[in-house]
């Protein structure tokens, strides 16, 4: 007995040794980084040599281009798409080499492709490993080489309004060395490009290794047969970003972050879990795995995969409590192919995911491990949500079995002054302040988002239609992805669902925005059913969509949704008498219609309003009407290029909010909408494009809120007293003159005080949203507003005329940011009074300086027509109001000082802790 413990001893020691030299031999630790010894996901962000052409570019183009005879971009944004333009050149393309990038994302194996022989581009000097780059300028990513200007300026910039009057266009390329160590022989080696814009090709060792044209898909490529094992391994990726290529501001450059993984030749495929779940109750869920695993060896191989489920941690989204386990199973996987591994698990008590503020967003963790003869040899982390969606066509969204209306915003994908480059704390920011205001629901408009905004509206708990494609074969740009579509949309479509599909605050897929197959009838429904049933094939458990601004509910094309998606055609397009002189789509409120067409299906508004402001401006006089459309005589300036604050102007198909409520409440059916939108983005200046950012967000471009924003939140938190007024009370020559005064409250009444006279107590009439005082003449003094609730005391506020300006008062949003050289400080300044108020219509240039480890990254104040690059020191307040955006640097604890100047005025400072 003593005799077989010692043996049994002896043996288990001797596997403990042999497992970890096997440890040591196949998974060593990378210098300075801490890594498991199954697999490395290592971020490579930092370190790269970046160049951009400023003259002729090299010539090893994806594919030829048509050209460009017309680059007018001042288009209403609702114009009718174009049909496609084919072009042939005898040019060389390198197409055929990226097109087998595709495979893994293409159904058919018919279909697939097949790579040519040879490398194009092997003896251009960029991709060499012997190329000097010393005087190409060192970045880190993510990194957008246009958002530091200078803007275009003038009528006939290459690059317009429609696309921010940033210098996008062009080819660059990007240079990094790897490192691959010796014991990564035999390993698979893989390179994650969470977004490229665009066109990226990428080269390793000299040898084109694939790329991917669409700038939005993150995507994999198989470094194995390229590498240098233990040698010099030299990464070079070319883009192409052409002018005319987008209605919006694109960005441009590796805008995402980029990752080097390294793993088992069997691993779990990449996006190769997708988790479900299904009768879920307080008491139980049902929980669905299915996992893919892939054989990248010569020899079939036999494992075992086990699964644990954790909770995730509230913050930090990382495994908690371990609540339930699949049973660990034997599979066989053939050489150079995949196994899908499915099972099904009842969880008893689940904690849910739903949305803030009347649910919570809980998170699940699942690892999935792999083990051959024993030895651990692979794990994938997979974090996911368990609740219930219903769309009911009269209820609207039911979450976890309670209604939930959405309060949605529609979202661009850049960052303001920091461009498209992602940051997850700028992020965050913009979703905070959404969330302040009441809403819950985030469309993505109108391409795939950085992954880690999925992860933050997972955790906040916002509901999310994840998009794609804002065109299909008929293009709205010349030079837009309409180009790519043909060969592309397969993969993309299947890419990014693959990506996305396990984030519980998804809730729909948009495969389509506003498309030009909207106006083909059949043959526009017949490629509209292809993408819809692509989307089934990965993803039954949601519903798919594409929205409509023109299809009507007796045309083919709204058949094949899933749920109905409709932009500005709720509230009516161009239908209002004020709207009457106008061209263009023009319709009535559609609701009633399209619920007569397609009873059994749910309904809302994907697109709403398009209000234009310019944040803190007035102009007079003031539209009479609940909604029109702004123009250089009504609401508009065209030579200050601002529109009017009232929130009462709109784009030529767009309607005010006030219009919008009303349609919807008189039609309770409807689930509710997306706002058009939630923060102002650059490019789409409508209706200025000689300007450089859009006039439509509810929030300013440096994330100062709009007085729009008050009436959202007095319609989406009922229960909160608030009451906002507005105009501001500085109107020196206005004296005498009619000033109207409207007030946004979640209360049903208020009263009016100017210099302490009453000047009444209105109520809100049916289907009325806001309540005005269209007759007030103005003299300097007080502004004081009282609303009531049911007759009671709800809230008050109070407005004044300032003095003059006389100091700088400044604000952080957080005085505490991490020195990890990412973290973010939005440093707030006002210009004001003695007495401490705002001067609204301050417009002093402000300098800031800054002390200790963080850096000034740029500056902003909001205003639509400032084309001062946002890398200046220097910014003019616009209505009062600048900003500074402060990063820590990485590694550098310590205080960080920033200071703010303007002549004349006393200066501010504030400290913020980078630790």
């Amino acid at each position: 007995m003593r005799i077989q413990s010692m043996i049994t001893m002896r043996f288990s020691l001797l596997s403990s040794c042999l497992l970890l030299l096997s440890s040591l031999l196949f998974f060593p630790e990378a210098s300075g980084q801490v890594v498991s010894k199954i697999k490395e996901r290592i971020n490579i962000n930092d370190g790269w040599r970046f160049m951009r052409y400023t003259a002729e570019p090299d010539k090893l183009i994806y594919d030829v281009r048509p050209m460009v005879t017309d680059r007018n971009d001042n288009i209403v944004a609702d114009s009718r798409p174009t049909e496609g333009i084919t072009v042939s050149s005898s040019q060389d393309v390198l197409k055929p080499w990226i097109l087998p990038t595709a495979n893994d994302f293409i159904k058919d194996t018919a279909k697939r492709h097949t790579r040519p022989a040879g490398s194009p581009g092997a003896d251009f000097p960029f991709v060499q490993n012997n190329f000097n780059d010393n005087t190409w300028e060192q970045v880190n990513l993510p990194h957008d080489w246009a958002i530091k200007g200078p803007f275009y300026d003038g009528a006939n910039a290459i690059v317009g309004g429609g696309m921010g009057r940033l210098p996008i266009q062009g080819v660059a390329w990007y240079r990094r060395k790897l490192s691959i160590a010796s014991t990564d022989k035999g390993k698979s080696i893989y390179l994650d490009i969470d977004g490229a814009m665009s066109y990226a090709m990428v080269w390793l060792n000299g040898q084109l290794a694939g790329g991917w044209p669409y700038g939005y898909n993150s995507f994999r490529l198989d470094l194995t047969p390229y590498v240098n094992p233990g040698g010099d391994n030299q990464l070079a990726i070319r883009l192409d970003n052409p002018a005319n290529s987008a209605r919006w501001y694109p960005g441009s450059g590796l805008y995402r972050s980029i990752w080097l993984t390294k793993e088992n030749p069997v691993h779990v495929a990449h996006w190769g879990t997708f988790i479900t779940t299904k009768d879920v109750t307080a008491s139980s869920a049902k929980i669905n795995l299915e996992v893919t695993v892939e054989n990248k060896s010569s020899a079939d191989q036999k494992v075992e995969i086990l699964t644990d489920i954790y909770i995730a941690g509230r913050l930090s989204g990382q495994r908690e409590n371990k609540v339930t386990s699949f049973p660990r199973s034997p599979i066989s996987v053939i050489a150079g192919q995949t196994y899908n591994y499915q099972r099904s698990l009842t969880l008893k008590n689940p904690l849910l995911w739903g949305p803030l503020p009347i649910q919570k967003p809980s998170l699940y963790v699942a690892v999935t491990k792999l083990f051959s003869n024993g030895m651990l040899i692979d794990e994938y982390e997979t974090r996911f949500g368990i609740r219930s969606i219903k769309f009911d066509p009269i209820k609207g969204l039911i979450v976890n079995g309670r209604p939930v209306r959405i309060q949605g915003v529609n979202q661009h994908h850049d960052l303001g002054a920091l461009g498209a480059a992602f940051n997850t704390r700028a992020a965050e920011r913009q979703l905070e302040m959404l969330q302040q205001m009441g809403c819950n629901a985030i469309r993505m408009a109108h391409n795939p988002p950085a992954p880690e905004l999925l992860e933050l509206t997972d955790r906040m708990g916002l509901l999310v239609i994840d998009e794609i494609f804002d065109c299909w074969e008929r293009g709205k740009t010349p030079l837009d992805f309409h180009l790519i579509f043909p060969d592309w949309h397969e993969a993309d479509i299947r890419s990014f669902m693959r990506r996305d599909r396990n984030h519980p605050s998804i809730i729909a897929w948009s495969f389509g925005n506003e498309v030009g197959e909207q106006y083909t009838a059949e043959a526009g429904a017949a490629l509209a059913k292809q993408l819809h049933d692509i989307v089934k094939e990965e993803d039954d458990t949601r519903p798919a969509t594409a929205s409509m601004n023109y299809a009507k509910p007796e045309m083919p094309f709204p058949k094949e949704m899933d749920i109905m998606s409709l932009n500005y055609q709720g509230e009516g397009i161009r239908d209002a008498p004020a709207y009457a002189h106008l061209r263009g789509i023009r319709t009535s409120p559609l609701y009633p219609a399209f619920q007569k067409a397609f009873p059994n299906k749910l309904i809302y508004s994907s697109e709403t309003s398009s209000t234009l402001s310019s944040r803190g401006t007035y102009l007079f006089p003031v539209t009479t009407g609940t909604s029109a459309p702004v123009s250089d005589s009504n609401g508009g300036d065209p030579r200050k290029k601002q529109v009017s604050g009232y929130e009462l102007y709109t784009a030529q198909f767009g309607a005010s909010p006030d219009k919008v409520f009303s349609s919807q409440d008189k039609h309770p059916f409807v689930a509710g909408e997306f706002v058009w939108s939630g923060w102002d983005y650059l490019g789409e200046p409508t209706p200025y494009y000689n300007a450089r950012s859009s006039y439509s967000g509810i929030i300013d471009l440096a994330g100062f809120p709009k007085d729009r924003y008050y009436i959202y939140q007095a319609r989406w938190r009922p229960d909160l007293p608030m009451v906002h007024i507005l105009p501001h009370w500085n109107w020196t020559g206005r004296e005498g003159q009619i000033t109207p005064i409207h007030v946004f409250t979640s209360g049903d009444e208020a009263e009016l005080f100017l210099n302490g006279i009453s000047l009444g107590r209105k109520k809100k009439g049916e289907y009325e949203y806001r309540i005005r005082w269209d007759s007030v003449k103005y003299s300097q003094g007080t502004i004081q507003v009282i609303a009531y609730k049911k007759g009671k005391r709800w809230a008050e506020k109070t407005i004044q005329t300032t003095g003059n300006a006389e100091q700088l008062l400044i604000t952080a949003d957080r005085n505490a940011i991490a020195a990890d050289g990412n973290d973010l400080s939005f440093i707030t300044v006002k210009v004001a009074d003695r007495n401490g108020l705002i001067v609204p219509d301050a417009t002093n240039m402000i300098t800031f300086s800054i002390e200790g480890p963080g850096e000034i990254v740029a500056t902003d104040n909001g205003d639509p027509a400032d084309l001062v690059s946002f890398a200046s020191k220097a910014r003019a307040a616009y209505s009062g109001l600048a900003l500074a955006i402060i990063r820590s640097g990485k590694g550098r604890s310590g205080v960080i000082r920033v200071t703010a100047m303007a002549e004349g005025l006393k200066k501010a400072t504030i400290e913020i802790r980078a630790k």
